[in-house]
């Protein structure tokens, strides 16, 4: 029985590339189909949400009924995130689990679960995103393919990353950017065999978001004006101020799930009902902070008549109720509201710099796009990502230089305060609560890994044979470009190989966690 998988699996891995390509296009499509309805229901929710708060302006005494109807919002989406703690949050922390088989998750319960949970929660309100759950939605689909069509796990795994890449690429209508998120931080690595379905899932869910939501970009920033080199050191002193605030929202969002979970006097199927009940207030007197955030972005850039004290409420108020929505387990992501804080940023950031060196105020719109990639990559420390996503979800091609230089500094900036990527303190987080300790996998069943080396890890330069390599695996093939090697003892490991390594599907996590210090970071 071992020998055969061990067989089958070996065998699997060199006849199946080609076909990822086709399952990702299935994988797009029915990833693109999900989040379209996903996203219009949510669409439409925040149009009668504004409604409606305007109707119980004019009838208040209609308020109670509202209050009654979001507490049992509030206490239907506990119960469903209670019973699947996978679907609570963004989503991405517990993907990247199951993709390094930390964590097991059932396909259709999180697709039926995150969906209606996340319609509840961001409907009524919520100051999350849609991202997240689109990325966790398209994952499912991947498993669910792999699943219903019985994949090998190492092919489950590359699925479950092009199901990924299709949900942000849907969520966003930003193909390149759920490619590069897939890859950067959901992957972690630029694998040639994993790039080709993921691109083509995004593509394929792209297309379908196209047909019904048409080719315009997310965000219409109208005609942006080209930025003078001579105003780049403002961008840089952006980076660097973008960076610091970054770091305090990670560290912020940490300590709010601490407090949520330190709090004795009300269970936890409760705590979304809190941010719910906030947001009636804020609907009343501050209704542009409420759900993601993308009508308070277009709003920024359309208007543009805020005054610095509205900016500086506005800021404040969409901090810190992403904080106390996000920290109470409610299926939504951070992507769009941190993007809208970035937003706000960047507003009076520019503000700022026109007030004091007089520079000419059509550059602000170029500060709020420059923060909100710069903000997003403080945060999650995806900086490729950032700026390409900024890019395709503002219709714009001719900022990459700006864009760059923002998310490399605020990246360098994260990076020297110590701040951990948001996702990676997330899913530690949410391993340590949850208390997952149980061994995922068949000591019968094989698994294949794959592991890219990087440039000064313990393995660059080094023979197999001085190398102690970790037990219960097999180190099988040695791919460089296009040549695939068979492994001796006098083999070099040269930075950019991929290591192919066979062992038991119990054994997975133990594995991963073994050779992520000998291949090394090769993030940036």
């Amino acid at each position: 029985m071992t020998s055969n998988s061990t067989h089958n699996s070996l065998l699997h891995w060199s006849s199946f590339r080609l076909k990822l390509v086709y399952e990702g296009l299935g994988i797009g499509v029915i990833t693109g189909l999900i989040v379209v309805l996903y996203r219009f229901l949510l669409e439409q929710s925040g149009v009668l949400l504004i409604r409606l708060y305007d109707f119980l302006t004019a009838k208040p005494m209609l308020l109670p009924l509202w209050v009654g109807v979001l507490i049992l919002i509030g206490y239907i989406v506990g119960l469903l995130v209670k019973h699947d703690p996978m679907i609570s949050g963004s989503g991405i922390p517990q993907v990247e689990g199951v993709l390094l088989r930390k964590l097991s998750m059932t396909w259709w319960k999180v697709i039926i679960g995150k969906f209606i949970g996340g319609v509840l929660a961001i409907g009524a309100g919520l100051s999350m995103g849609r991202e997240g759950p689109s990325v966790q939605l398209g994952a499912a689909v991947g498993q669910g393919f792999s699943k219903v069509l019985k994949r090998i796990k190492i092919e489950e795994k590359y699925l479950i990353t092009s199901g990924a890449s299709a949900g942000l690429a849907a969520a966003f209508s930003a193909p390149l950017a759920g490619v590069m998120f897939a890859l950067e931080e959901v992957h972690k690595n630029f694998s040639p065999l994993i790039l080709l379905p993921a691109l083509s899932a995004a593509l394929s869910a792209d297309f379908v978001t196209s047909e019904f939501f048409g080719l315009k970009p997310v965000l219409n920033f109208g005609n942006l004006h080209d930025f003078p080199l001579r105003y780049y050191l403002f961008i840089v002193i952006l980076g660097i101020v973008i960076g610091v605030l970054g770091v305090a929202f990670n560290a912020t969002l940490l300590k709010t799930q601490d407090l949520y979970a330190g709090q004795r006097w009300l269970p936890k199927r409760f705590w979304i009902i809190f941010p719910l009940l906030v947001s009636i207030v804020l609907g009343f007197f501050l209704p542009q902070v409420l759900g993601g955030g993308n009508d308070l972005i277009s709003a920024l850039i359309t208007k543009g008549n805020f005054t610095l004290e509205l900016l500086v409420i506005l800021i404040l108020a969409k901090f810190f109720f992403t904080m106390i929505c996000y920290g109470s387990g409610a299926p939504g992501g951070i992507f769009l509201p941190l993007l809208a804080i970035g937003a706000i940023i960047g507003n009076i950031y520019g503000l700022a710099v026109v007030n004091i060196f007089q520079i000419n105020n059509m550059y602000v719109n170029n500060f709020i796009i420059l923060a909100m990639a710069g903000y997003f990559t403080a945060v999650v420390r995806a900086p490729i990502t950032g700026t390409i996503l900024i890019t395709e979800m503002t219709g714009s091609f001719t900022h990459l230089l700006s864009l760059s230089v923002v998310c490399i500094t605020a990246y360098i900036v994260a990076d020297f305060l110590g701040s951990k990527p948001i996702y990676e303190s997330l899913l530690e987080k949410f391993l340590h609560k949850e208390g997952h300790h149980k061994i995922i996998g068949n000591e019968k069943t094989k698994s294949i890994l794959e592991f890219a080396v990087c440039m000064g890890s313990i393995l660059d330069g080094k023979q197999i044979k001085e190398i102690k390599w970790p037990a219960h695996c097999l180190l099988v093939s040695v791919k460089r470009g296009e040549e695939e090697i068979i492994p001796k003892g006098d083999t070099v490991i040269y930075p950019g190989d991929y290591l192919v390594v066979l062992t038991n599907d119990d054994k997975v996590s133990k594995i991963n966690d073994a050779f992520n210090p000998l291949v090394g970071s090769c993030e940036l």
